[in-house]
């Protein structure tokens, strides 16, 4: 047949392959591009046979089955399909195309124009991809540079991590959502560092590594260690690409185990331990000192409000009950973290039936989850010989909620230490890596190997074992300055047994003798001072959402509120709220800045103002102390116009009073 197109085909001879179908029986190749006899290595008369399909000779074997299938599709009707399949040359190379073919009634004739895609590239980047996602269980995500960027990739093993449901029967897709912002799957409490991270990724130019959690679909973390660099992708667009490895079981297990030995350490001191979750508000007992009555429920969560009151109504004497729901109470709203621990005496049914004499405290472990401890009292006969153990053990209370500081437990015998549990920044102070820490603990050592590397004398030490309190001295690389470290054992050492010893750094928190550090200024211009020096806040927005928290005095500003504020003609938006929290850490890093930051206090996106830790005209003028009725001149936080409608409640109350 001679090959002779009509002037149209003649421009499509450029194509990467043209050809042209007759459909009707026995179907065959009518037109042929050059361009198409040159991807296979044919020539024209090869293909283009009226009895035969010449075509169907180079596609592979295992794609003309759905080929032919194909083809007949296209007789049925006049439409447009695509198909994918390999060719194979005639010099043995495998070819990848697509194929999209418009079939046609031409004088009575059914024809179908084919025009192939070279898709080859393509499908080996994929097929690399599958194989990396096949033999490695590794996700990767690609995301735009952007202030808010955006996925842009997500490959089947990074979905399954994420847990990324499969669309509803209403066509809603979580993944459509999720990639307009990559912050969606990073907690808040990461945000800052992740955003950081991709900063100095940017800045250097180098990839980063290192773990993060991230924000499953179904609510729960998952925990990540992967790479970040940032690349050129096909269009010329600089993007971050990250590779990640789950980590969530090994990061688990190793929480629990620290988890354990923390727990181990605290139930030497404390006859019941629970565990309060305010993130899922649940309450679970986690060690009851082999009672009969909390064994049974040990590590089961329960409602929190419904099962602390059954506990108060079913065990707490009567007229203490009040006291205690109060105590529990004022512990779920405010959780003050930095204060002493919360502690409570109270009086309960024992084991024995008997009521007797409890000390409770709280100890937080994060932001959400705190551990409530109580041990029986002695008995009076017992107290004067334990007087001074309990005084160093309350000293040793007041510093737990300072875990961050440290804590370590011993078990001495003769002269002998073996040490059974440290938070990790302990490790340095004694001069060893954790993995040499884990490796001490398996067996004993005397106490002047134990201290050899620290610095530490033999008699400070002694010391420490027989009075139950010692300091130490020792240089802060990161501080470049010499520090003292306060330590004190829960019991003195009698020649066995074990000790539990708190590290405090003793010129990092000591309060402050005169009261609150921090005075407020609201009459007039608003100012912040720390001391008589005044805080320089680097971002007035950061500046005005500390005097929303102040005008609130002490009451919750959520995240919406906020930006009702900070941004009056705004509606609260993705955003908007993007800009909020960076607002809200730049507050956040000024007042660590000047040592302040647990002046302010966050759970779950709502901030507020601890008043007891500040000094505040305000606070003082509403107080209704004389020494403060002058304060108020009739100007209040003359920066910000939101303030007039407190202004107008000082104003009125103002003029009442001078006019009587």
């Amino acid at each position: 047949m001679k090959n002779e197109p009509q002037n149209p085909m003649e421009m499509l001879d450029r194509v990467s392959g043209f050809h042209q179908y007759c459909l009707e029986e026995p179907v065959h190749l009518c037109y042929v591009s050059r361009n198409l006899c040159r991807m296979l290595g044919a020539s024209e008369e090869e293909l283009l046979r009226e009895t035969e399909d010449g075509y169907l000779r180079y596609l592979h074997p295992g794609d003309r089955g759905a080929f032919e299938a194909f083809l007949r599709k296209l007789t049925e009707k006049e439409q447009t399909e695509t198909i994918q399949y390999r060719l194979v040359t005639k010099d043995g190379r495998t070819v990848f195309v697509s194929d999209t073919m418009i079939s046609y009634c031409h004088n009575g004739r059914m024809l179908a124009d084919s025009v192939l895609a070279d898709i080859t590239e393509l499908k080996n980047e994929n097929q690399n991809l599958r194989f990396l996602n096949e033999t490695i269980p590794c996700g990767f995500v690609k995301y735009t540079c952007e202030k808010i960027p955006r996925i842009t990739y997500l490959n089947d093993q990074m979905k399954q991590i994420l847990r990324f449901p499969e669309p509803d029967e209403t066509g809603y897709d979580h993944l459509e959502t999720y990639a307009q912002n990559i912050f969606t799957v990073i907690p808040m409490e990461e945000r800052g560092r992740f955003v950081r991270y991709l900063e100095r990724v940017l800045e250097q130019g180098v990839p980063l590594a290192g773990d993060i959690a991230l924000l499953r679909c179904d609510g729960t973390k998952a925990h990540v260690f992967g790479w970040v660099p940032v690349c050129v992708n096909e269009q010329g667009e600089t993007e971050f690409q990250s590779a990640v490895m789950d980590i969530t079981k090994r990061y688990q297990e190793k929480a629990e185990q620290e988890s354990g030995r923390y727990l181990k350490a605290l139930s030497d001191v404390y006859d019941k331990i629970f565990e309060f979750d305010l993130g899922n508000y649940t309450v679970k007992c986690l060690y009851g000192h082999n009672s009969p009555s909390f064994q049974w429920l040990e590590n089961i969560p329960m409602q929190m409000e419904a099962a602390t009151e059954n506990w108060i109504t079913s065990t707490a004497a009567e007229e203490d009950r009040e006291r205690l729901r109060a105590f529990f109470r004022d512990f779920c709203l405010k959780q003050l973290p930095g204060e002493p621990p919360p502690q409570i005496v109270y009086r309960a049914l024992s084991s024995d039936g008997s009521y007797k004499t409890y000390t409770g405290l709280f100890l937080k472990l994060d932001g959400l989850v705190s551990l409530y401890c109580c041990r029986c009292s002695p008995d009076e006969r017992e107290a004067d010989a334990l007087r001074r153990e309990n005084d160093s053990l309350k000293n040793m209370q007041a510093l737990a909620m300072q875990f961050s500081e440290g804590v370590v437990a011993f078990e001495v015998e003769d002269d002998t230490v073996k040490p059974l549990y440290t938070s990790e920044n302990v490790c340095s102070f004694f001069g060893y890596t954790q993995e040499e820490w884990t490796a001490l603990t398996r067996h004993r050592s005397t106490i002047r190997e134990f201290i050899a590397k620290s610095g530490i004398a033999y008699a400070e030490v002694k010391k420490l074992f027989a009075t139950g309190e010692a300091e130490f001295s020792y240089f802060d690389i990161a501080q470049n300055a010499y520090r003292r470290i306060r330590a004190i054992c829960s019991r003195k050492y009698n020649g066995s047994g074990r000790c539990h010893v708190m590290l405090h750094n003793k010129d990092a928190k000591e309060p402050e003798a005169s009261g609150p550090r921090v005075r407020i200024r609201t009459f007039g211009y608003f100012d912040v001072f720390v001391g008589e020096k005044p805080i320089a806040f680097r971002n007035e927005k950061s500046k005005e959402l500390f005097a929303l928290l102040v005008d609130r005095r002490g009451g919750f500003v959520s995240s919406e509120e906020a930006i009702s504020f900070l941004w009056e003609e705004e509606p609260a938006n993705s955003l908007t709220m993007a800009r909020y929290r960076k607002v809200a850490l730049r507050l956040k890093n000024i007042l660590e800045e000047y040592g302040v930051a647990d002046i302010v206090e966050s759970v779950n996106g709502k901030r507020w103002l601890v008043p007891e830790r500040v000094s505040c005209d305000l606070y003082d003028y509403l107080s209704g102390r004389e020494e403060s009725s002058q304060l108020f001149k009739g100007t209040y936080l003359t920066n910000y116009s939101w303030g007039e409608s407190t202004l107008a409640e000082l104003s009125g109350d103002y003029l009442y009073g001078a006019g009587e």
